[in-house]
């Protein structure tokens, strides 16, 4: 039979739950960044404005930050680690579940792929990595054209399974939200995509 004293005492602490807590957040706001990682995006701090061609704030950003230690624990109970990347300022769950690390390491894979024939196209061109991130700078027309008219990049992006090229592998970065699109024929990398490459940049440099 239960103790209805040990009960009363749970709902007291309960009333007494610090901010954070889910009586803090929308279920509709909540529901929203859980779709976003579920389609294995990551959460940057700044996203496009297509209509005012501008970063702009992220407010799921905000809320996972302003609420980082209710969201860590609330995916914890889902299985999954809630990580925050505080250089590249971004967020992105983690699944602890075995049975997706093989798609995990796949999609890993080509995105590496795509972002380090990106970063060694704009090197070649004598280009600082750094523009890479600014939306004034970035990936233009004539940069895609070049790139996809490489034979030796095209057959890289097959053999990671980009079988319409280098526009298909942009669209799989963009859906992520590792690079955004400024305008017809131009490309940036997120503060996410550019850390990643960075990463990637300096383990290729130690081997």
């Amino acid at each position: 039979m239960p103790d209805f004293s040990d009960m009363t005492e749970t709902e007291n602490s309960l009333s007494a739950a610090p901010v954070g807590s889910f009586e803090q957040i929308l279920p509709a706001h909540s529901a929203a960044i859980y779709r976003e990682f579920q389609a294995g995006r990551v959460i940057v701090r700044d996203v496009w404005d297509n209509n005012r061609s501008e970063l702009r704030a992220n407010p799921r950003y905000n809320l996972l930050y302003n609420h980082l230690s209710h969201f860590r624990t609330f995916y914890e109970h889902l299985g999954s680690e809630l990580v925050f990347n505080e250089t590249g300022a971004f967020f992105f769950l983690k699944e602890s579940s075995d049975d997706e690390s093989e798609e995990h390491d796949e999609n890993a894979f080509r995105v590496q792929v795509v972002l380090l024939l990106i970063g060694r196209y704009f090197a070649r061109s004598g280009r600082d990595l750094d523009y890479l991130g600014r939306p004034d700078a970035g990936l233009n027309e004539q940069d895609l054209e070049a790139m996809a008219g490489d034979d030796e990049y095209q057959d890289i992006l097959r053999a990671a399974r980009f079988e319409k090229g280098l526009t298909e592998a942009l669209d799989y970065l963009e859906k992520r939200n590792l690079v955004f699109r400024a305008g017809a024929g131009r490309y940036f990398l997120s503060s996410a995509g550019l850390y990643f490459l960075g990463q990637l940049v300096q383990e290729y440099e130690q081997t």
